[in-house]
């Protein structure tokens, strides 16, 4: 039973997006990329999903709020809307430069998740000289730290989905290389 300090639930449309209150970079961080399902776009981003509707079969997310969350990203500067000039009245998504300073904070978050929820499907290697990144997302054979186009995801076991982004990602893949079209 809830009370009026601990209330039993709430209303998540009621809080609002924004800690005004907070004098913290960190708050307004949270304010960009802090809603549900804004991370998991931004590591799709990396992975390199570009177009909506794959978006969209690869995190099962409803057309609404991928759109919401597309459009806010877009808005804040972290992708970039442009025209997909192989199919007209579509766009395409990418990482812009503030979208890829995010790298670190996604790898932290997948190395974070995989020691304390389940093991991540894909391990991260250096390009240029076959490392494995470490916890801290320095290779492990040369010490560099490298720059997310530099980093190769290495399959280390099989995801459960079929979708096309999956599927793509059970091969070697560059992040930020955009992933084959599916439509």
């Amino acid at each position: 039973m809830g009370s009026v300090i601990e209330p039993e639930e709430y209303d998540d449309a009621v809080l609002g997006k924004d800690y005004q209150s907070q004098d913290c970079s960190l708050a307004r961080a949270l304010e960009v990329i802090g809603e549900r399902w804004t991370l998991l776009i931004v590591r799709d981003a990396f992975y390199g999903v570009r177009r909506f509707n794959d978006f969209r079969a690869h995190l099962d997310i409803p057309k609404a709020v991928l759109a919401d969350r597309l459009k806010g990203l877009v808005d804040e500067g972290v992708l970039e809307r442009i025209q997909d000039p192989g199919h007209s009245g579509r766009c395409l998504y990418e990482l812009t430069n503030s979208g890829r300073d995010l790298w670190p904070v996604v790898h932290a978050l997948l190395v974070w998740g995989g020691r304390h929820r389940r093991q991540n499907s894909l391990a991260f290697t250096h390009a240029d000289c076959g490392g494995t990144l470490d916890d801290h997302g320095a290779c492990s054979r040369c010490g560099v730290v490298p720059l997310p186009d530099a980093v190769i995801t290495e399959p280390i076991r099989r995801s459960g989905r079929n979708d096309a982004v999956a599927l793509a990602l059970r091969q070697p893949h560059h992040l930020l290389h955009p992933l084959p079209p599916t439509s």
